[in-house]
């Protein structure tokens, strides 16, 4: 079995005693009859489940433009597991020389880097003005700094316009700028909620076009649930809905889905938006809001930004972390926090995480007594370094307001 697949549709029958039917695809959901339609993709037949209660877990599905040629040869989306299968074998079968990616998003960094180890020229395509567009400016410059030492052509501020082909096959990506040569090209341009069919069924959809859902993950129609990244969930900084495909919110979500459906008692509170990636050698993180997202929010933030070492600045192997804050100017409380670095940065963002779930002020973390040994970290904790000029940016902007 693939090692990428936890758990097989054997497993589930042999173990969970669950009918886990591969290759079906459900084609509508009829609310009335309380039923479901599906067809089997392997013989094409037909078919209809009845229901008590239903569990919609849909997923998402990777935003595509409305232009030609997306279905020729030697253009890739990333959505599934296949389709990365796919991926890979396209490039052990046909070698290719240059790839372009479009789309510079976690999916867009990580292709980078890996076709980058694989020899293979890389140029990367975004609409936006910076690279990872869930972190701040300032600190995505990093990565573009990082992405262009490695070899990566990145063309910002550049949209997609359509493809040259030749014989059915991509030889190259245009722009609304230039034409990149390309054997290979990716599409990275993010996910929506797959929420259509139950659309079509009449479920009611949330602001986000996600499936709107309450705490226990129900729908708005009695006994269906809806879980994972074709749903809502509540952001519990902006507390305004939110769509993540995350799979910690999904798996997270499911669980409470299937104690409710089962008859018990959860409730799954909302999410503070933590993502993590590696990029060749940095480690990226965020949780919260963004300076960007707390001004869409309503909400008044200030930041700091300080510069440190992931270990005891003796020891081997310390390397440089960026901690960013932000932060409510008025009392202190902890909106976002973004991090870069080095072997070892990353998972500190867990500390603000969870700091964010408990609605912490800056001034209260500073105290947080967080594990100390040189091989793992200063003294004091870049992160806690963060907060004191945070807390100190607070005390000055109080006293100039006294007087």
């Amino acid at each position: 079995m693939n090692p990428l697949i936890i758990r097989s549709p054997q497993v589930f029958r042999e173990k969970q005693n669950i009918d886990a039917r591969v290759h079906h695809r459900v084609t509508a959901i009829d609310l009335q009859k309380r039923a479901v339609r599906a067809e089997n993709l392997e013989t094409g037949k037909t078919m209809e489940e009845r229901f008590d209660y239903l569990l919609i877990a849909t997923g998402a599905s990777p935003i595509l433009p409305k232009i030609p040629g997306l279905s020729a040869r030697g253009i890739h989306t990333l959505g599934t597991l296949q389709s990365g299968i796919a991926v890979r074998e396209a490039v052990d079968q046909q070698n290719p020389r240059r790839v372009v990616l479009v789309g510079a998003g976690y999916i867009g960094l990580e292709m980078a880097e890996n076709f980058t180890h694989r020899g293979i020229q890389v140029a990367i395509v975004e609409q936006a003005p910076q690279v990872m567009s869930t972190i701040d400016p300032d600190l995505a410059a990093l990565l573009a700094d990082e992405l262009a030492k490695r070899g990566v052509q990145l063309f910002l501020e550049e949209s997609l316009r359509g493809f040259e082909l030749e014989g059915g096959e991509v030889r190259a990506v245009i722009t609304d700028r230039r034409a990149l040569p390309a054997d290979l090209a990716v599409m990275g341009l993010g996910v929506r909620p797959n929420s259509q069919l139950a659309r079509d069924a009449g479920i009611s959809m949330g602001e986000t076009g996600g499936i709107k859902v309450n705490e226990k993950m129900q729908t708005e129609t009695a006994g269906v649930w809806a879980a994972g990244n074709c749903a809502e969930a509540f952001h519990l900084v902006s507390r305004r809905p939110v769509a993540f495909a995350l799979g910690t919110v999904a798996n997270k979500q499911g669980r409470v889905a299937g104690i409710n459906i089962a008859g018990g008692q959860a409730v799954f509170p909302g999410v503070v938006g933590t993502a993590m990636v590696k990029v060749f050698d940095w480690e990226v993180a965020r949780t919260g809001l963004q300076e960007r997202e707390a001004m869409q929010a309503g909400i008044s933030s200030a930041s700091v930004k300080i510069e440190g070492r992931t270990r005891a600045g003796y020891y081997p192997g310390a390397g440089k972390i960026f901690v960013k804050i932000i932060f409510e100017p008025g009392n202190g409380r902890l909106l976002g926090g973004q991090i870069v670095g080095h072997e070892g940065a990353g998972k500190r963002i867990d500390v603000l995480a969870t700091a964010l779930h408990a609605g912490m002020t800056v001034e209260e973390m500073i105290n947080l007594d967080l594990g100390y040994s040189p091989p793992f970290s200063p003294a004091w904790d870049p992160l806690l370094i963060a907060c004191r000029q945070a807390a100190g940016q607070l005390c000055l902007r109080n006293s100039k307001q006294k007087t």
